[in-house]
């Protein structure tokens, strides 16, 4: 039988286990788990007519239901492709971001080879990267990203590494954005000792405010793969996601495809194509969805101060759906602390879920999700872990 450790109110979850969003969390609890769109940001109606629309058109409702191109539908490649700034030749459509990383780590990452990953990394990734290995180089994720420096000093002093994978924009957990020159940096490092970058940006088109750092300098080297995904935009249930691959890299990666599962669903490429290939639709899209998350991520941050003055140490974020507060007195017991916050109705993510090495900076954070969570959700959620907070 399963070892369960037993949290207060019949919350279980298997020891040593620390992923929350698997956890049965008691009735009425607010979830602050995963980086899940708001329901008022995804375009159901938009997509209900889409759909009506192709059931109605007989030919294009038969070419829906046939197989299609390993690489993806030529006119959504295309579109992507201009938002991106490449040739369309280099997108490769995905069904969502996980199956392009894995795309990615079977094409880049031979057996037992070392890829260098954020600390505190996205977790799943590491999940992904099992396919080739297990050997990982943590890089520790500063107060501006990917710690670029600290890779560079590890490369000179002879670590050899197959790729590193890093989120640049919005980083989960940890909310941080990497700079254009860091960016520049790693790619050169890139260029210089022969891996690959694997840039996984979901949260990209997420930025409510602040400056946009860039991303083609992840299109224009031939060391570089950069992921992305409708996932965040128009829902996960779509399972739609794209690759922009170097040039030489476009026929592996759909030979590999071709022994898989060959391309991504006809009717999803059908409906998503005929949506985003209308002149503004996209952008109205995220622009709506970015209203919210602004008012959400302030409202939350308020609502702990409110609440918890003092307690966190706190940064309103730019954007994307996650906050990484750090709790400010190191002898408070965190993981206590969240089963305490579990019996009083709240659930997030400890901050120890996303460490890549053993230490103990992550312990001390903890990751709430604000995308899915209405703005008195948000202020109650605060109010129940205060009250957990002050059960100490």
């Amino acid at each position: 039988m399963t070892d369960i450790t037993v949290l207060s109110r019949g919350l279980s979850v298997p020891k040593g286990f620390g992923d929350a969003s698997l956890v049965a969390a008691p009735p009425g609890a607010i979830r602050l788990l995963g980086g899940i769109p708001a329901p008022e940001a995804l375009p159901v109606e938009d997509f209900g007519r889409a759909s009506a629309a192709l059931w109605e058109d007989r030919p294009a409702a038969v070419a829906g239901l046939q197989y299609s191109q390993t690489p993806g539908f030529a006119a959504l490649r295309s579109w992507i492709a201009a938002r991106e700034g490449v040739d369309p030749r280099r997108i490769v459509i995905t069904n969502g971001g996980m199956h392009g990383l894995s795309l990615a780590v079977l094409t880049v990452v031979e057996r037992g080879a070392t890829v260098a990953v954020d600390d505190p990394v996205f977790p799943l990734f590491l999940r992904a990267l099992e396919v080739s290995t297990t050997a990982t180089l943590p890089v520790p994720v500063v107060g501006d990203g990917f710690d670029v420096e600290y890779l560079a000093a590890r490369l000179a002093a002879g670590e050899r590494i197959a790729a590193a994978y890093t989120v640049p924009d919005f980083h989960n957990p940890s909310q941080v954005t990497l700079p254009a020159d860091k960016r520049r940096a790693l790619v050169e490092l890139a260029e210089r000792y022969g891996f690959y970058v694997i840039a996984d940006n979901p949260y990209r088109e997420l930025r409510f405010a602040g400056e946009d750092q860039g991303h083609a300098v992840f299109n224009d080297s031939d060391r570089a793969i950069h992921v992305n995904t409708f996932t965040k935009t128009l829902g996960p249930g779509w399972r739609l996601g794209w690759l922009v691959l170097p040039e030489h890299l476009v026929d592996p990666v759909v030979r590999l495809r071709n022994r898989g599962d060959s391309h991504s669903p006809t009717v999803t490429q059908t409906i998503v194509e005929n949506l985003v290939t209308q002149d503004g639709w996209f952008d109205g899209v995220v622009k709506a969805a970015n209203d919210l998350y602004r008012e959400r991520a302030q409202v939350l941050v308020d609502a702990l101060h409110e609440e918890l003055p003092g307690a966190f140490g706190t940064q309103v974020p730019e954007g994307g759906l996650f906050l990484w507060p750090r709790l400010r007195d190191d002898s408070l017991d965190a993981a206590a602390l969240y089963e305490r916050a579990a019996a009083a109705g709240v659930v997030y993510q400890q901050g120890a879920h996303f460490a890549a090495s053993p230490q103990q900076e992550s312990a001390r954070h903890l990751r709430f999700a604000f995308g899915d969570r209405t703005p008195d959700e948000l202020r109650e959620a605060a109010r129940r872990l205060a009250q957990a907070f002050h059960g100490a």
